[in-house]
């Protein structure tokens, strides 16, 4: 689970971007950054916690109305300054919130076309599939929406371009996003406490949506056929606090709800509903270590203590492995 947010108008966007990400930093902490379109795309990025890169902002400063933010927590690739988002490609830069399955058959195929890759991530596969439709001639509208064709997963999107410097264009399929409505400035997000202090008037998108976000307004279009449609606009009563809450009551009562997507969250990308495989890259083990596994230990506290006890009874199961929490 990860945070994005995006800004276009007539301020500085930097600190917006940072404000936003604090409100979402419940979304993310292992690093964070910043892609602002200044001519050229200018890219920030820290390891660790939000305030490492307020103090690199501090050193150095990034100008430009027009950027796109995201705080982390890994799926793919450890916490690493090359793993945070943004990820740049020629003049593009995305954030993601979201695991995309076919990422490594993705990535094979545009290694083989000799693309070459920086990062861990599956999001830089986005930044490249944007970058080829760019370089064949597409506008970035269009790029974001035949790179989305080609992807399998769960994504929230946030993409700017140096070469259109007039837009923001997002997407979504089964990752939260939302349309912050300002006046002569428009804002993007993971969820409502990053824009609140700004707009209370969002718009929320739905899975196979693409918008477009310029100053003026935004338009948008189903990725999969390109025909325009129209969301509605709703406004937000809540207290910035209430926000946070999600319309809850309490934070617990809203984890509670949150708990499927949760699940959802973490397992999408680590298993193959039609293959019945898992998936979990960053571990090492070849099929030989694997079988000289004779015990297995969960360190774990509180809640996932309980979580481990549920794992122990599966993996014993299936594997006749001793497990001890």
């Amino acid at each position: 689970m990860c945070g994005i947010i995006g800004y276009i108008g007539p301020q500085q966007a930097a600190p917006i971007l940072v404000e936003g990400l604090r409100r979402l930093e419940y979304r993310g902490y292992d690093s964070a950054g910043l892609a602002l379109v200044n001519g050229d795309i200018h890219l920030r990025r820290a390891v660790g916690k939000l305030r490492n890169l307020d103090q690199l902002l501090t050193t150095q400063p990034v100008l430009g109305e027009l950027g796109i933010g995201h705080t982390r927590w890994a799926t793919h690739g450890r916490p690493t300054e090359e793993n945070a988002h943004p990820h740049v490609v020629g003049k593009v830069a995305v954030v993601h919130n979201g695991i995309l399955e076919n990422h490594l058959e993705l990535k094979h195929e545009l290694r083989e076309k000799g693309r070459k890759f920086a990062s861990e991530t599956d999001t830089e596969v986005f930044s490249h599939l944007i970058d080829e439709e760019l370089q064949r001639g597409a506008a970035l509208p269009e790029a974001v929406r035949l790179a989305a064709l080609r992807v399998r997963g769960a994504y929230a999107i946030a993409v700017v371009h140096a070469g259109e410097p007039d837009k923001v264009v997002v997407a979504k399929q089964q990752s939260p996003l939302i349309l912050g409505l300002g006046e002569g400035e428009n804002f993007v997000a993971s969820d409502i406490p990053a824009v609140i202090s700004h707009t209370r008037n969002v718009v929320y998108l739905e899975d196979g949506d693409l918008a477009i976000v310029t100053r003026q307004g935004h338009q948008i279009v189903r990725v999969q056929t390109g025909e325009a449609v129209t969301r509605p606009e709703a406004h937000i009563a809540w207290s910035a606090v209430a926000a946070e809450k999600g319309g809850y009551k309490h934070f617990m009562l809203k984890e509670i709800h949150e708990q499927s997507r949760a699940i959802a969250d973490t397992m999408r990308g680590r298993a193959s509903l039609e293959q019945g495989d898992v998936f979990f890259e960053e571990l090492r083990f070849d099929k030989a270590s694997l079988q000289d596994l004779h015990r297995i230990v969960i360190v774990a506290c509180g809640t996932s203590w309980h979580a481990g006890l549920v794992g122990k009874h599966y993996i014993e199961q299936a594997t006749r492995i001793a497990v001890e929490v």
